[in-house]
């Protein structure tokens, strides 16, 4: 293979798994290691089936499985490896007793994101190999640096340097914000304290003011219950009351006829 200036053979970079060497731009075109036999991650505590099955997903192929998975990170890849299916994997995983597996199922993709974080970091720095062709014919391969990806991991690795603005802790912009925020929230909190304050108080009139107007409808209750009941001490029955006005029609009469006869 010719070797042109700036081009670099692809010895430092894992082997494609891809047939065409510039399909190569994802994680999923190369495969890590697998863990060693006496890696941790593969001593977690299997699922046991009471009664296997010529199917079963055995401890040795969860432990397989488990394997793969950690040097893909990607779920469905690890599945095919073992030639089991995606429902059966999640099926298992999701059984009582099989709290291993699924623990060592979640560390293995987690070793799988480590893996997608270094190729980043690879890429940045070495470049992705590109092919370059002329004619129909592949002259070498160049390492094509992916200034993007670059940017992107100093301003998330290097935020006080190379954040492009971003406000960290401690940083005077940053501390002038955060003052001038929790100026305006303890503003906004006096407010809220005078203003509840102010209803509290409020209220506290309104509450006093129905009790006085009843203990008032109280008193007027009384005195008038006093009165009717003075009446009712009072009252002439009604034979009082023609005796009354009897004797009060005798002394009209008895009048009358004493000045007749003083008149006569």
């Amino acid at each position: 293979m010719c070797i042109l200036p700036g081009v670099m053979p692809n010895s430092d970079h894992p082997t494609p798994s891809r047939k065409i060497a510039r399909q190569a731009t994802s994680a999923v075109a190369f495969t890590a290691d697998e863990p060693d036999e006496d890696d941790p991650l593969l001593a977690f505590a299997p699922f046991l089936h009471r009664q296997p099955r010529r199917n079963s997903i055995t401890p040795d192929l969860q432990r397989r499985f488990v394997a793969t998975l950690a040097a893909t990170g990607i779920v469905k890849v690890a599945a095919r490896h073992i030639g089991k299916s995606l429902e059966a994997l999640y099926r298992l995983r999701h059984r009582p007793g099989a709290e291993g597996f699924a623990e060592a199922w979640d560390a293995a993709l987690a070793r799988g994101v480590r893996r997608l974080e270094d190729i980043a970091l690879e890429r940045a720095m070495l470049g992705t190999p590109t092919p370059l062709v002329s004619g129909g014919k592949l002259l070498g391969l160049w390492n094509k640096p992916d200034n993007n990806l670059l940017r992107f991991l100093l301003r998330n690795r290097l935020p006080e340097s190379y954040g492009g603005g971003a406000l960290a802790p401690g940083q005077p912009a940053y501390e002038a914000v955060r003052a001038e925020l929790e100026a305006g929230f303890a503003a906004r909190m006096a407010d809220y304290v005078r203003e509840r304050d102010a209803a509290d108080a409020k209220c506290e009139r309104e509450r006093e003011a129905r009790l006085e107007e009843a203990e008032r409808a109280e008193a007027e209750w009384e005195e008038e219950q006093a009165r009717l009941a003075a009446e009712a001490a009072t009252a002439r029955t009604p034979e009082e009351e023609e005796r009354e006005t009897r004797l009060f029609m005798l002394s009209r009469w008895s009048l009358k006829d004493l000045q007749e006869r003083i008149d006569w």
